[in-house]
């Protein structure tokens, strides 16, 4: 049995096209639906204010969390393809340079100048693009901008997590409705980091701190500019 095959790995690596745009929905669907809330209820608004308000922010928020992906991710779709493109023609015009630059690669890698032609040689003998594009370019499989799978990933995950805080509005009496949401909040995003970075092999507390802190901090911006304008409509 070949060696590879008692060597199994498992990298991650592939899951960042997706997971970020999950964790950025996610996290932004809890955080600004519940700052909203939390700011909105401060200001002293009935329940049903407070709980249109929070609808009206997940279908808004879930929209632009499509489109903004969407239009960001194909911003960098089309810079990867006019690269390509710019690639395709320096590839059928001055191959000889070409391959000297992949060569020059390889060989500021640490591979020997004689190897590094040999592989240079090979790799543009099956698939020149492919070769520039991964090595000169850092374009990859992994790695190559994908608009829609982000952009519907994003609102996805937006409005699930949007949809936790707004349930706590129906779940909770309206004078906890500030520190009710605020709490349960937290532990969504507490939650969410520690999914996130589980997933993504990373440290789960660091993750689960960071998400925390900045929620945390989003809400209370929010509660005390809504505690104040109601204060002062009042």
């Amino acid at each position: 049995m070949s060696r590879l095959h008692l060597h199994p790995e498992n990298h991650l690596v592939s899951r960042i096209g997706w997971l970020r745009a999950a964790v950025l929905g996610a996290n932004d669907g809890i955080v600004s639906t519940a700052s909203l809330i939390v700011g909105v209820a401060a200001a002293a608004a009935a329940t049903s204010e407070v709980l249109v308000a929070g609808v009206a922010g997940l279908v808004a928020g879930a929209m632009s969390m499509a489109a903004g992906e969407y239009v960001s991710v194909s911003s960098q779709s089309d810079t990867e393809q006019a690269d390509l493109a710019r690639e395709r023609i320096e590839l059928a015009t001055q191959p000889a340079l070409e391959r000297a630059e992949l060569a020059q690669i390889y060989v500021a890698r640490g591979v020997s100048p004689e190897l590094a032609s040999q592989v240079a040689d090979q790799l543009m003998a099956k698939d020149a693009l492919g070769a520039h594009a991964h090595d000169e370019l850092g374009i990859s499989e992994v790695t190559a901008a994908r608009p829609v799978q982000a952009a519907l990933t994003s609102a996805a995950t937006f409005a699930v997590g949007a949809a936790m805080p707004l349930a706590m509005v129906l779940l909770m009496p309206r004078a906890a409705l500030v520190v009710g949401v605020s709490v349960a909040s937290l532990l969504f995003l507490a939650l969410l980091g520690a999914v996130g970075a589980r997933v993504g092999g990373a440290n789960v507390m660091k993750a689960t701190l960071r998400v925390t802190f900045w929620g945390a901090l989003a809400m209370a911006l929010t509660a005390g500019i809504g505690a104040m304008f109601g204060t002062v409509i009042g």
